[in-house]
């Protein structure tokens, strides 16, 4: 019985993450999944939804995240997920999630073939949205914080320019060489935030980029960290849930890929090793907690 029901749990919230994925971008845009989270909340008081709009991103400095969304309409959010199943002084973990809810590259625009399936680039985010879901169903007696980064990345006069530099919420310039390098600039923020948090460790699940499916096919998802023992977990999880990951080196020699003559980094590396280079991106924000990135492309 017990079994079941932890099946049960498991399937909604993997059911949750596949109905948002394949709702349409006009549908499943930045507030839609605001919305989202905050419906969640609105039965359980184990879970408090906090919702950061443009102002305050912009008072907190998340200009990586802002300058994805400054091509579009539809203005980027931060969502913030606070599920308390422990004791209030355990630390949390943290789960941050990729939310590009439509992805056209921007002015460095995507070929148009497939376009349609760029909705999916907040599989990231749908994904954390799928654990809070079963989390409060199985009442798990830990501490979890999601963090979820939403933009749609569009192409239009005000849109960020290759060649535009900004600053992130850490304080560490970068150079935007291609705008449809656009997940790590989004994550990027996020990762700095969850810092307050004082977290056990920290998780980022994204579709990042697409040299994670020519190295290693859609069967096995990529995944890269800091802490070993962090890595190895998510390993072994991943045997047992029939759901692999491969880990990819993290070598400090491949930082110098992202070398910028005019900022501290470049948004992009090259194009050898495009999965390594991006979670050398991230790495740069993570470096006060046990950190992985799990690239789901």
């Amino acid at each position: 019985r017990q079994a079941c029901t932890q099946a049960e749990t498991l399937t909604s919230g993997m059911n949750l993450t596949r109905t948002l994925g394949n709702l349409p971008p006009n549908v499943c845009q930045p507030s839609y999944l605001a919305e989202q989270a905050q419906k969640m909340a609105q039965d359980n008081s184990q879970l408090v939804v906090e919702v950061l709009a443009e102002e305050q991103l912009k008072e907190l400095g998340a200009n990586a995240l802002l300058a994805v969304a400054q091509g579009s309409d539809q203005p980027a959010r931060m969502i913030v997920l606070n599920y308390q199943g422990g004791n209030a002084d355990e630390q949390p973990y943290v789960l941050v999630g990729k939310g590009v809810t439509f992805d056209s590259g921007g002015i460095s625009i995507k070929p148009g073939a497939s376009m349609d399936e760029m909705k999916y680039d907040m599989c990231g985010a749908a994904t954390v949205m799928g654990v809070f879901d079963s989390l409060l169903k199985l009442k798990l007696p830990i501490n979890v914080i999601g963090v979820l980064t939403c933009a749609e990345n569009m192409p239009s006069g005000g849109a960020t320019r290759p060649g535009d530099i900004i600053t992130t919420m850490s304080g560490q310039t970068v150079e935007i060489l291609n705008t449809d390098a656009e997940g790590r600039l989004v994550l990027c923020d996020a990762l700095t935030y969850v810092k307050r948090f004082e977290p056990k460790s920290v998780i980022n699940i994204a579709t990042l980029t697409g040299a994670c499916l020519v190295a290693l096919g859609s069967q096995t998802s990529g995944l890269m960290g800091n802490n070993q023992e962090l890595v190895d977990s998510l390993l072994s999880a991943g045997q047992s849930a029939g759901d692999a990951a491969w880990q990819l080196p993290l070598f400090d020699d491949y930082q110098e890929q992202l070398d910028s003559p005019f900022a501290d980094m470049a948004n992009i590396g090259g194009p050898k090793a495009g999965t390594i280079t991006a979670g050398c991106f991230l790495s740069r924000f993570t470096k006060d907690y046990p950190w992985a990135h799990l690239d789901i492309a």
